[in-house]
């Protein structure tokens, strides 16, 4: 049975609240399908066995009501008005406690809790990180000074509550801002980092980094889109949006070469320590802007075979989407949190030089509405990217040709070319020798209208499809 959130209303953060798991899983497949109908194949979603608890991350907001009562927990929907919440259904328990523990301590340690319509105040925020494999625990307080009165004795009773706090980070955000954590960190205990496992591979996680939410279900994500890359040990990949480097190194042991580029150059950082801590050494990360990064690549001639890009909500928009078509891979795995702007990307892809095979739904973030989903795209070939070959051959006698003269269907002279000559000819490039021959040919093969381009037989190949015509006694 379903468990059931009193708050979920007011929290707006599970839309799906009070609907069957199956249910959902089914809503949001129909959701995928819906919107990539008209573009590709979509798969049956991955659901999860166990859809509670699953945040690896939580993040409480704090505010003091008017009869001096200490509240932490989210955002009413649209609002800044905060739902407290002491325990959620899908965020970690502990993480949980742990947040509750510093609410306890902000009236006895005298911490002023921020207020967003003054500026006044120094608490703001908890988020708290941890390790599902690793077990380690990041605490990030979030102040609006770099100040915290009392703050070894603060760490002391947090620590004696929690035991199994890792690290404690003081973060400094004096702007009025909606953004979360500032710019500068402040190691209060530990090293400032946790460490995790995701698919046999170490990350360190700092404040700032980019870690999925869920790791169950991530690595079912994560390892789609590697099995969808087809990676044989030869390929030059690009990790774009590679935050500190996840996909990426999953990737490097299937790989000949790895680059990764983020903007985020703490990210960055992240990502040259995981691959240094992972013994991996044909993996590369830069910070910058990954689109102009693939254009500089393209203009000096360097290649890449394999491109993955996990961009943020908003998608990737036409700048990289056509820095990667300028790029060239033979296969694109594109890992999206939003169906909407994925279907609009792979569009703009699909009239390019793509073709979109499938894709893949991944629950990722049971009860609410958002859904991932990993995509394989595959470089469309052209007639200038075939390699023709042609044997010169001539029977030792043509008494074969005598008698009466033979027919055979486009089948049979296509299927009779690959046989003798290795060689695959369109119906188009029949019927073209077909009408040199004076022969009548169907409506489907004729010259197209108006101003479409319509590929002439190759010389290599009109000489096979003559061929043909003699076997099948023709002329």
């Amino acid at each position: 049975m379903d468990k059931y959130c009193k708050i979920s209303k007011k929290c707006g953060g599970c839309a799906y609240q009070g609907i069957p798991y199956e249910e959902q899983l089914r809503k949001k497949e129909t959701q995928v399908r819906k919107l990539l109908s008209d573009i590709c194949p979509v798969r049956p979603i991955m659901g999860m066995e166990e859809p509670y608890h699953y945040r690896n991350k939580v993040h409480a907001a704090f505010a003091r009501k008017h009869d001096g009562k200490v509240i932490s927990g989210v955002y009413e929907e649209g609002t800044h008005r905060i739902v407290p919440v002491e325990s959620c259904l899908i965020e970690d328990e502990k993480a949980d406690a742990i947040i509750g523990t510093v609410r306890s301590l902000v009236n006895p340690f005298r911490i002023r809790i921020y207020n967003e319509d003054s500026g006044y105040g120094l608490l703001r925020h908890v988020m708290v990180r941890r390790g599902f494999q690793s077990g380690q625990i990041l605490v990030v307080l979030v102040l609006a000074s770099p100040i915290l009165p009392a703050k070894n004795n603060f760490v002391k009773a947090l620590r004696k509550e929690h035991p199994e706090i890792t690290s404690i980070v003081l973060n400094v955000n004096a702007k009025r801002t909606s953004m979360v954590l500032g710019e500068r960190n402040i190691v209060l205990y530990g090293k400032g980092y946790i460490e995790d496992t995701l698919c046999g591979k170490t990350f360190r996680i700092s404040p700032q980094s980019f870690y999925q939410v869920n790791p169950v279900q991530t690595e079912k994500l994560y390892g789609k889109a590697v099995e969808l890359a087809g990676l044989t040990g030869k390929e030059r990949v690009i990790d774009a949006y590679c935050g500190i480097g996840t996909i990426g190194l999953i990737a490097s042991g299937r790989a000949k070469e790895v680059i990764g580029v983020e903007l985020n150059r703490d990210a960055v950082k992240d990502a040259i320590y995981n691959a240094r801590i992972n013994g991996i050494k044909n993996a590369k990360f830069y910070a910058g802007d990954a689109g102009e990064f693939m254009t500089v690549m393209a203009a000096e001639g360097e290649k890449a075979d394999v491109l993955f890009m996990d961009p943020p909500r908003a998608g990737s928009g036409e700048a990289f989407l056509s820095s990667a078509v300028k790029q060239g891979p033979e296969k694109i795995i594109y890992i999206s949190c939003n169906p909407e702007t994925l279907a609009r990307d792979l569009r703009y892809l699909k009239k390019k030089k793509y073709e979109v095979k499938e894709a893949w739904p991944v629950d990722c973030f049971a009860w609410t509405n958002h859904v991932e989903t990993v995509v394989l795209l595959g470089k469309k070939k052209s007639t200038e990217d075939m390699v023709y070959a042609y044997v010169d051959y001539e029977p030792e006698d043509d008494t074969y040709l005598q008698g009466m003269k033979g027919n055979a269907t486009y089948r049979e002279i296509k299927e009779w070319i690959k046989a003798e000559y290795g060689m695959s000819v369109s119906s188009l490039y029949v019927a073209q020798i077909k009408d040199k021959c004076g022969f009548e040919k169907r409506q489907n093969y004729n010259i197209g209208e108006n101003k479409a381009h319509v590929p002439n037989c190759p010389p290599e190949k009109e000489k096979a499809i003559l061929k043909a015509f003699k076997h099948f006694r023709m002329i």
